[in-house]
This record gives structure tokens, sequence and C-alpha cells, in this order.
């Protein structure tokens, strides 16, 4: 899952980054107003964590634009300002949820991964289909009640493909979510084949059946 931690505290910022990171999430950082703004227009996030005061402008208004371009980013505000009036304005405006400043980082993973079942998920640590589960708290995956071993890539993949059930997800979109903003630098989409490859070969292999499809010339679609 791909996160956004949009803050100007850069001690602060490292320390959620390499915590979530622990916690098996690929994280992108952002300090000023500028950067964020161009980091929601271009790219899409699991979830995203929202400090109000940057650099350059209110991060209310990055929330109205994330919104405003309708994008399904999860939200999570974290602020120092902890007003009853700022925590209303910004659930209203669209947010999950909102955390105050000072937070103990669990609590902050917490609520990461609460957003991302919810919005992804319906709510559930528990994905069935057919003769596939996997255990979102467990990282495991099952396949015919027999475990499976992926690699994090090969999970955090499978969790995405599932997750955007029934659409085509392009190329390039694939090569985000695996390696974040470096995509651009890529000449290529060869890791994306190769983890999709042996993604599929895994479960083959264990018995499932195929669900996921080619759709050539364009990228990929999960099938349900």
């Amino acid at each position: 899952m791909k996160i956004l931690i949009i803050e100007d505290e850069p001690q602060l910022a490292q320390s959620i980054s390499e915590y979530l990171s622990v916690e098996n999430y690929l994280c992108e950082l952002a300090a000023t107003f500028a950067e964020a703004t161009e980091k929601i227009t271009l790219y899409d996030y699991d979830c995203i964590l929202l400090d109000l005061m940057l650099p350059g402008g209110d991060g209310m208004k990055i929330l109205e634009e994330i919104r405003r371009q309708q994008k399904q980013d999860g939200v999570i505000i974290i602020s120092a300002r902890d007003s009853y009036n700022d925590k209303i304005k910004g659930l209203q405006t669209g947010a999950d949820d909102y955390l105050a400043k000072p937070f103990h980082l669990p609590e902050l993973a917490a609520r990461v991964y609460s957003v991302i079942r919810r919005r992804n998920f319906n709510n559930t640590n528990i994905i069935q289909q057919h003769e596939l589960q996997i255990d979102l708290l467990a990282r495991t995956v099952n396949i015919n009640n027999k475990p499976v071993i992926l690699t994090r890539k090969e999970f955090n993949l499978l969790l995405y493909f599932m997750g955007n059930a029934n659409r085509v997800i392009s190329k390039n979109a694939l090569a985000e979510h695996l390696s974040g903003d470096l995509a651009d630098m890529m000449n290529s989409y060869d890791f994306v084949y190769a983890h999709i490859k042996n993604l599929k070969k895994k479960l083959n292999e264990a018995g499932c059946d195929n669900y996921l499809k080619t759709v050539y010339g364009t990228g990929y679609k999960w099938e349900v």
C-alpha cells in the first residue's frame, strides 16, 4: 500500500516514514504546499497523511483539491491544530480521520490500516474469493487452505489488484504502486512484468483460478 506523508517537520516525517515502512507500506514525502499539490495531482495513494500548517499554503486547501479531483485516496489529517472547529471542517471537507499531534506511531499505523481496510476491503480483515483467502493482519495467503509464500511486493501487488477488482489497471499505475515516484525514472516496465509473472505462477501452481487477466495494450484486470 502506498502512503503520502505531507509534513514539513523533517524529523517527524522521517519517523513516520521509517515506522510505516517497517509495517510494509511504501512511503513518499512532501514538505511544502507546492510539492504536495504536485504529488496528489500526478499520483494516486492508498492513504495520505496531511498536516494542515505547511510552507506555502493551508493543508485544508490540499484536501479540498483532492476531493475536487474526485480522487479516492484516503486522507488522515495530522495536525497540531486540535480545535473542535478544525476537526469538524476537516471531516466535512472529506478527511477520513483526524489525529492531533503529538501522537503515538502505533496509533497512527492502526488508523492508516483502518482507512485502507474500510476503503478497499469493505472493513474486513479477511478477504475471501472462492479458493483464495488473504488475512490482512497476518499478511498471509492461503489457497484451498494451504499457505502460499509471496514476497512483500507480490503480496502488495495482489492486494492492489483485489482492491481494484474488475478495473483495468495500467502498466504505469502498477509501476507507480510498486516503486512510487521512482517510476518516472525507469525506461521500461520489465520489473512490473517480472513481479506479475512470478505472482501468477505462484497462484496458479497452488491451484488458484486465473483471476488476473491481461488486457492487451492497456494493462491488467483482476476479475471477480
